[in-house]
């Protein structure tokens, strides 16, 4: 049976366990970066159809940048393949995409093309859905606080105004509810320097699900986990 939630606006996801989830079938990385290309476009609707507001998906990290020259270019082929075509009936069913991340590690083509969708889309307003590519939050946070910093020299910003509030503004996630709750996939047990400013209060799931395995039926069993659990903030 399903059931929406009320309460579980904002998920996040960090979507783990395509290279492994090829490596049992006998498969090449990409093949299963690929099946986790499609699994994200049908959780998007799965989402979205039991009353999610917002996916914040980590997509690429910084640290990904590291990984093999054939699979990192494996993964920018793909990249390309889905902001030329895999988006567009997410952009058709009103959803407005945003990226976050650090797009000059990016080929200009592929910059270009997001900022393209972001204009497209930024009327959109069934639904919300964010990609964090070339993503890192340590990164995110210390970008933040130059930007305080040049801020402060141009006397637009004095350093005694500065607070938690003020601060959130200068991150890539500006305008965005804070994640409710944080989903992991592929059994791991670890942030994985992701959204570590937004999550100070979200709830964390861990799932075994191999994230090209992640289906309706796994994310039903993170929306049913959230509605029993009462979030306190620290409060009590």
């Amino acid at each position: 049976m399903n059931t929406r939630t009320e309460n579980l606006e904002h998920l996040a996801i960090i979507m783990d366990g395509n290279r492994r989830w090829a490596k049992n079938k006998g498969l090449p990385a990409r093949a299963g970066h690929r099946q986790g290309a499609k699994t994200l476009e049908q959780i998007c609707e799965d989402a979205r159809d039991l009353g999610i507001k917002c996916l914040t998906l980590y997509a690429f990290s910084t640290e990904n940048w590291g990984r093999s020259d054939e699979e990192v270019g494996a993964l920018m082929e793909l990249l390309r393949e889905y902001l030329n075509g895999g988006l567009k009936k997410l952009q058709e069913n009103n959803v407005r995409i945003m990226f976050i991340g650090e797009r000059a590690m990016l080929a200009p083509d592929i910059a270009e093309k997001m900022h393209e969708i972001e204009e497209n889309t930024k009327n959109n307003s069934a639904f919300k859905l964010c990609l964090a590519i070339s993503y890192g939050s340590r990164a995110e946070i210390v970008a933040a606080a130059k930007a305080c910093m040049n801020e402060a020299i141009n006397k637009k910003l004095s350093p005694q105004d500065l607070d938690e509030e003020m601060f959130s503004r200068f991150l890539y996630t500006y305008g965005l509810k804070n994640p409710d709750m944080v989903v992991r996939t592929g059994g791991e047990k670890r942030i994985s320097n992701y959204l570590l400013w937004q999550i100070a209060y979200s709830e964390l799931y861990f799932s075994e699900v191999l994230w090209p395995d992640f289906n309706r039926e796994e994310l039903q069993k993170v929306i049913n986990d959230y509605n029993q659990r009462e979030r306190r903030y620290g409060k009590n």
